[in-house]
């Protein structure tokens, strides 16, 4: 929050002053009793792993990049369809926490580029943050918060569950569209599988150079809910995976991120706080 430097002297200025410092001061408690804490410092990945399916340091350094402002930019410094006729799928990728969490609420915030890489033609603009993963590798066993835009068709995927692995389960119930609905909604249980889960459709920026806000509310192996600007796109029960690290993805869009911040939930929390908001 800007103070202006200029105010009127005397007691009517000693009270704005006064009234601004408190006001001040109440917006930076606040920011503390919300809990989250940031895990992205805005000016290098200090306590971030960085890892390509082709291991090559050189290449890390030019597929995950800092912009200013706090900005993670994948694919700055590469030319477009890198990695589609050779390397093929070489920075297929992933920047990873270096501690597991379990019960929390992940935040961040992306807007896509315009290039193109890797298998594109198969997942247009793709990336992700994976949960739960227990080995960091490319690519892991784990959850996934679908970031993707099918340009073709024009579909937003993200939100979507990817449940990589084939031991990876969860409860979902669908609508009549094939997309996620509440039960209260007409949503009806489908056997436990793998694989991908559509999440119900809501608001979202595609090649308009405009941000996604990304909400994850992960309570250990009892339920994940997903929501994309504010709205509740997917949830899932009964998880087979508790823990795990985090990770962003770099797949096969260049993509922006910002705002990363994660706040840890103490003790079990029911999904209806989150379901109901």
């Amino acid at each position: 929050m800007k103070i202006k430097k200029s105010f009127r002297k005397g007691k009517y200025g000693l009270l704005f002053l006064i009234s601004t410092t408190l006001l001040c001061s109440s917006f930076i408690l606040t920011r503390k009793e919300h809990g989250f804490a940031t895990l992205f410092n805005g000016k290098n990945f200090d306590g971030w792993m960085i890892q390509l399916r082709q291991e090559d340091p050189e290449m890390e350094k030019k597929v995950f990049t800092v912009d200013e402002g706090h900005v993670i930019h994948i694919f700055r410094d590469l030319e477009e369809g890198y990695g589609s006729k050779e390397n093929i799928n070489a920075t297929h990728g992933m920047m990873w926490s270096t501690k597991k969490y379990s019960r929390y609420i992940f935040k961040f915030e992306y807007k896509w580029g315009k290039k193109l890489f890797n298998n594109f033609i198969d997942f247009q603009y793709d990336a992700g943050f994976y949960y739960h993963v227990g080995e960091r590798k490319i690519w892991p066993k784990g959850i996934e918060y679908q970031v993707r835009y099918d340009n073709v068709a024009d579909l937003n995927h993200t939100g979507d569950f990817w449940a990589s692995g084939d031991s990876t389960r969860f409860q979902w119930t669908m609508g009549t569209n094939g997309r996620f609905a509440l039960p209260k909604d007409g949503g009806v249980e489908v056997p436990k599988k793998g694989k991908e889960h559509l999440a119900a459709l809501a608001p979202y920026n595609a090649l308009n150079n405009k941000w996604n806000q990304c909400e994850i509310i992960v309570m250990g192996d009892k339920y994940a809910i997903h929501k994309l600007n504010g709205n509740v796109v997917n949830y899932a029960t009964n998880l087979s995976l508790s823990e795990g690290y985090l990770g962003l993805q770099s797949e096969t869009g260049e993509i922006y991120y910002k705002n990363i911040e994660i706040k840890e939930l103490g003790g079990f929390v029911p999904a209806e706080k989150y379901l109901n908001r």
